[in-house]
């Protein structure tokens, strides 16, 4: 039977996506999450749910021990880039700090198994404006967000040159979507996901569409970006975790579908699916914003076999939609 997998964010969007993943592949799963951003009725019910910090040296250590992990994917983190310029130390304090001590601490109790949560932020601007990002390609992140994610990469790298722990980075372009079976989706109040916030302004729950910056030497002056179906990311962690529980070396990813798709692009993609306007104001530019990001996934395909199931911006957005309205739905029943 495969290794307990510990799931750190367990309760936030992708990671509540990752869990049920987990679960359907016969996984055990213990869901670890402080419920600051997270939501305790997006875990499970067949997962062990903890509530607590990943910081928290003791709350991890008897997790570990109780459930006996073999297996962890790190998640938790702070992820606004916005908020991270505004707020850079609780961003050191929570991606890097926190994470340095759950590394500790999952090293020390032998776990040999660590999938971590990264993210295209940690590329070189310069390198995303020429062409698809490789994971070779250079890294200088814009935000405190970048950069903490970046230093837990070369912590994981580090401390894998040295002890008997293998890890996979996944570096995850722009993540939506939601369940096929709206089991979980993006609940976050607030959100700052374009696809979501998009679907909220169908759905009446936004006034407007908020575009930052339409004067980029993009196709039609707005941000390109590889959005990827959160379930077919999901998937991509299920056979990061395969490849190490079969004797694979330590690898970095990047998960994308390998084309971009424009801010505007994504507003007429709404608009298809819903048959209606969708009322878009153009901001300023937005500070820590890339103009493109776009993936080279070709390793992700290659060593982990990967073959992704919602490749389809029509069908990313259809599916976020779906989630808008079963949450409508919900709530109405619940007034």
């Amino acid at each position: 039977m495969s290794a307990t997998v510990l799931v750190t964010g367990g309760a936030g969007y992708i990671g509540s996506h990752v869990a049920w993943a987990c679960l359907d592949a016969g996984r055990r799963v213990v869901v670890l999450d402080d419920l600051s951003t997270g939501f305790r009725d997006q875990v499970p019910s067949a997962a062990a749910f903890v509530e607590g910090s990943v910081g928290d040296r003791s709350l991890v250590r008897a997790a570990l021990a109780e459930h006996q992990v073999g297996a962890v994917i790190h998640m938790a983190a702070k992820t606004v880039v916005p908020d991270s310029l505004a707020d850079p130390l609780s961003y050191y304090h929570t991606n890097l700090g926190e994470s340095l001590a759950f590394i500790e601490t999952v090293a020390a109790a032998g776990v040999p198994a660590f999938v971590f949560s990264s993210t295209a932020a940690v590329y070189d601007p310069a390198a995303a404006d020429v062409g698809p990002l490789s994971e070779e390609s250079p890294t200088a992140p814009l935000s405190p967000y970048g950069r903490s994610k970046l230093m837990v990469e070369r912590i994981l790298a580090d401390y894998g040159a040295a002890m008997p722990i293998r890890h996979v980075i996944l570096r995850y372009f722009n993540v939506a979507g939601a369940d096929p079976q709206m089991r979980t989706g993006q609940s976050t109040a607030n959100a700052t996901h374009l696809i979501k916030v998009a679907c909220e302004v169908a759905a009446g729950v936004r006034p407007r569409l908020e575009v930052f910056g339409d004067d980029y030497e993009t196709a039609d002056g707005s941000c390109v970006r590889d959005f990827i179906h959160v379930s077919d990311l999901a998937q991509a962690h299920l056979a990061a975790l395969d490849h190490l529980e079969r004797g694979g070396e330590s690898l970095t990813l990047n998960c994308g579908y390998g084309r971009g798709a424009s801010v505007l692009e994504v507003a007429d993609a709404v608009r298809r699916a819903t048959n209606r306007p969708l009322e878009v104001r153009i901001a300023p530019r937005r500070a820590g914003d890339l103009i493109s990001a776009v993936s080279d996934p070709s390793r992700l395909r290659a060593r982990l076999g990967w073959v992704p199931l919602y490749d389809s911006l029509d069908e990313i957005v259809a599916s976020a939609l779906r989630w808008e309205a079963a949450r409508a739905a919900r709530g109405a029943k619940s007034s």
